[in-house]
C-alpha cells in the first residue's frame, strides 16, 4: 500500500509516500494485484483508503483512462470491489478505476459541522492533486460515477470542477438530494436540520446546480453526462428530473431507464454501461445524436 501523511502547514507539497506493490503472480495472468493508497486528512480528521485498479493488459487508448468510481450511503470502500472483480474489469477495458471511501454518511459534502467531515475540500485539496499528481490524470481521460449516494457524490463532484473530468455519471443517484427518505435521521447529519430556511439541501442538490453549470461552464453544452436508474427504484424520480433538466437548458447526456430495483444486480450492470458509454466518448464514437 501507499501511505500518505500530509503536513498541514505544506499542504499540497509535503507528501511522505511509502509504497508497497502488491504482486500476484497467476500461471495464466499476469496480474500485479490492487494498490492501496492511504491519505491522512486534516480535511476528514482521519485517514481514507482509495483502491486502485490498474490495467496490466496491452494499452487500448493513447493514455490510460481513469475513472472515480464512488459507493453508495452505509458503505465504504471496498464495496464496488467486494461485489464485482475490479482488476478483470480493468483489464478488459483499459480504465484505471479507483474507489475512494466515501464513508458512512458523508454524502460527499462539506458538513455543516466545523468539526465534522469536509469532504469536498478533502477532495479538491487532497485528494484529486494526489491521484493527478501520481497517475498523471488528464482531464481528457478522467471521469466519474457512482451509485445511489454515489450518484449524488459523482456529479456534484463534477459541476464543482467539471473542466477536471471528460464526462460524469450516475447510477441511482440520489440527484435531488430532498427526495431521499434519509433527510431526518442522516442527511441532517452532514447538512443540518431539514427545514424552509436551510438552503444547503438545494445547493447540493445536482439537479438544482445544472442552470449554473450552463450559465458558467464554456464547454456545458459540449460534453456528455450519463444518468441510469431502474425505474422500479425509488430514485428513478429523481434521474427523470435530472434528464428532464438536462433537455430544457441543452445539455447532451443519455438517460437509460430499465426494470430493476435498487440493488447490486443493477449496479453491476450500470457500471459496464457506463464505461461503454465512456469509452465511446473517448473515441468520439456514435451516441446516437
Amino acid at each position: 500500500f501507499v501511505k500518505i501523511n500530509k503536513n498541514t502547514e505544506k499542504m499540497r507539497k509535503t507528501i511522505i509516500l511509502f509504497s508497497l506493490l502488491f504482486a500476484l503472480a497467476a500461471c495464466s495472468t499476469n496480474k500485479v494485484g490492487v494498490e492501496t493508497v492511504i491519505i491522512s486528512s486534516d480535511n476528514l480528521h482521519c485517514d481514507d483508503t482509495c483502491l486502485v485498479f490498474t490495467p496490466n493488459t496491452p494499452a487500448k487508448f493513447e493514455k490510460t483512462p481513469t475513472l472515480f468510481l464512488l459507493h453508495g450511503w452505509s458503505g465504504c470502500y471496498k464495496n464496488w470491489s467486494d461485489k464485482y472483480d475490479l482488476q478483470e474489469i480493468s483489464d478488459r477495458t483499459g480504465f484505471r478505476i479507483i474507489t475512494p471511501d466515501g464513508f458512512y454518511n458523508s454524502w460527499y459534502v462539506n458538513s455543516t459541522d466545523p468539526n465534522g467531515m469536509q469532504y469536498r475540500k478533502f477532495w479538491d485539496e487532497e485528494l484529486w492533486p494526489l491521484m493527478k499528481g501520481k497517475y498523471e490524470l488528464d482531464p481528457e481521460y478522467t471521469f466519474i460515477t457512482g451509485l445511489s449516494m454515489g450518484g449524488h457524490g459523482a456529479m456534484n463532484l463534477y459541476l464543482d470542477h467539471p473542466e477536471n473530468y471528460r464526462s460524469a455519471g450516475s447510477m441511482s443517484g440520489v440527484l435531488n438530494i430532498n427526495a431521499t427518505n434519509l433527510i431526518d435521521k442522516w442527511v441532517s447529519k452532514v447538512l443540518g436540520e431539514y427545514t424552509p430556511e436551510n438552503t444547503r439541501y438545494n445547493e447540493e442538490s445536482a439537479v438544482y446546480r445544472l442552470q449554473e453549470y450552463v450559465d458558467t461552464y464554456p464547454m456545458a453544452l459540449e460534453k456528455v453526462l450519463i444518468v441510469s436508474c431502474g425505474y422500479e427504484d425509488f430514485y428513478a424520480v429523481c434521474t427523470k428530473e435530472f434528464a428532464d433538466k438536462c433537455e430544457e437548458l441543452k445539455i447532451p447526456h443519455v438517460e437509460h431507464l430499465s426494470k430493476a430495483t435498487h440493488s447490486w444486480k443493477y449496479w453491476g450492470y450500470a457500471l459496464e454501461e457506463h464505461l461503454s458509454h465512456f469509452t465511446k466518448i473517448l473515441n468520439e464514437a456514435n451516441l446516437g445524436f
